[in-house]
């Protein structure tokens, strides 16, 4: 773009971790800056946080407790009505059993979430909570993502505060909301609940959001359950969505807004912080939102300007050079934010591998079910050996992490996951596991689900 120029001295500053980006030089950078130097200077700020050596990964697994959503997000394929006939909400023994296979493969973390479901009481998932602890003590309850909460303080009843409709939250006053949150997370977290996912974070940009997330929490509220549960001590991830309606300036409006609230959790020395952030490109398949045509690259994409007649109406899909170029932005501009996750889920595996040289630290995790980016079309699946595989092959040492991005093991000996294995035939990608349709004996129900 005209009028906009790099400074050389001033990334080299920001890698050191002495000067910031603003909106403008990254901008700069994302219209200006070669995909090799953007990953040469991510890298070397990686390099700096977490050191040139190890890369990690997690076991865990993504368990959708429910499809049932009263949001209306046109990206989402997962999504099903209360009384839609492929509706379901897991029983404890079925979730149960989830976490039973996640141990015996050593396991240390669920990511619980589900659709918006509006029938379900607060007792529902304090009881849920409960119950998985004291069966499971060692498993870290990652869990319930900030347009949950929302759904949560609209419609569960809590003695001395109101409830309302399904995402209509904000009639409540400012006092109420806040007050009514708080004892919300304080009742979850006495439960059990130990983080909160990034989910539900797609673009913040309001007139993006809403066109896209009908019916979900707005960005105030989004942030607004963030920092509250920051405020209780509890760690975080924060998540973007890119790639379908929205501007370049939206995508860093989105981070610039993260790191002001990691910049506010910091300097009011709250206990609770955004341990990582995670991006990824619009999946389209089997979506509403899928079926808009693809802008025809004439003129100014539609999306830089929401009083265009197409705003909304045609899409600019990102591919594997553009997720790079992004992520390894999101390094650079997210200074205060500890961890950047490649996303080999929806990108693929050697795209996520090739993202420990865009700036990302960690591999995410060890994937044994997923139902959301599953239902629009993506399949990836790997298991602990070819994760260790891919970060050894990239040149760093594979290392099992905690929640909190704790080393758990790292994995230098012959033993290794990836080194003990002598037929690699036994352990191709394969498909994810979804949620199995019990009431029919079927096959495993390829459907849409929010995260």
């Amino acid at each position: 773009m005209p009028g906009m120029t790099l400074d050389p001295t001033h990334i080299e500053q920001v890698i050191d971790g002495n000067a910031r980006l603003d909106i403008a030089a990254a901008t700069a950078l994302y219209h200006e800056a070669s995909l090799h130097d953007l990953g040469r200077w991510a890298s070397a700020m990686c390099d700096r946080i977490h050191g040139k050596t190890h890369r990690s990964y997690i076991i865990d697994r993504n368990i959708n407790y429910t499809n049932v959503c009263s949001a209306r997000c046109t990206f989402c394929a997962f999504r099903r009505d209360v009384d839609d006939s492929d509706a379901y909400t897991l029983s404890k023994e079925q979730i149960k059993s989830k976490l039973t296979e996640l141990v015996n493969l050593g396991g240390t973390q669920i990511l619980l979430q589900g659709g918006m479901h509006p029938d379900l009481p607060l007792s529902f998932y304090e009881d849920l909570l409960r119950w998985l602890k004291a069966d499971f003590p060692q498993i870290h309850l990652h869990a319930f993502s900030p347009p949950e909460f929302v759904e949560f303080v609209a419609v569960c009843h809590v003695p001395g505060f109101p409830s309302t409709e399904p995402g209509r939250s904000d009639e409540f006053p400012k006092d109420v909301w806040d007050a009514k949150l708080d004892v919300i997370l304080r009742r979850l977290q006495k439960a059990g609940l130990d983080s909160i996912p990034g989910g539900g974070g797609e673009i913040f940009a309001p007139a993006v959001r809403s066109r896209i997330g009908r019916g979900k929490a707005s960005v105030d509220q989004w942030l607004e359950v963030m920092g509250a549960a920051h405020r209780r001590g509890m760690n975080t991830s924060a998540t973007m969505m890119f790639g379908h309606i929205e501007s370049i300036a939206d995508r860093f409006d989105h981070m610039k807004r993260i790191r002001n609230a990691q910049d506010q959790a910091i300097e009011g020395n709250w206990a609770g912080r955004y341990h990582a952030f995670i991006s990824w490109p619009f999946q389209r398949e089997n979506t509403p939102m899928g079926r808009l045509p693809d802008w025809d690259r004439q003129g100014e994409f539609p999306g830089e300007d929401p009083d265009h007649p197409l705003f909304g109406k045609v899409l600019r899909m990102a591919g594997a050079t553009e997720y790079l170029r992004m992520q390894a932005i999101s390094r650079l501009f997210l200074d205060n934010i500890h961890s950047i996750g490649a996303s080999w889920v929806t990108m693929g595996p050697h795209i996520g591998q090739l993202g420990l040289f865009y700036g990302a630290n960690d591999m995410g995790s060890v994937m044994i079910e997923e139902n959301v980016v599953s239902a629009a079309g993506t399949t990836y699946c790997l298991d602990e050996a070819l994760l260790c595989r891919l970060i050894r092959e990239a040149g760093f040492v594979p290392a099992q992490r905690d929640s909190d991005y704790q080393m758990l093991q790292v994995h230098e000996s012959a033993q290794s996951p990836d080194l003990a294995v002598t037929n690699w035939a036994d352990h191709r990608v394969a498909r994810l596991r979804q949620h199995t349709d019990e009431k029919t004996d079927g096959p495993a129900v390829s459907l849409p689900v929010s995260s």
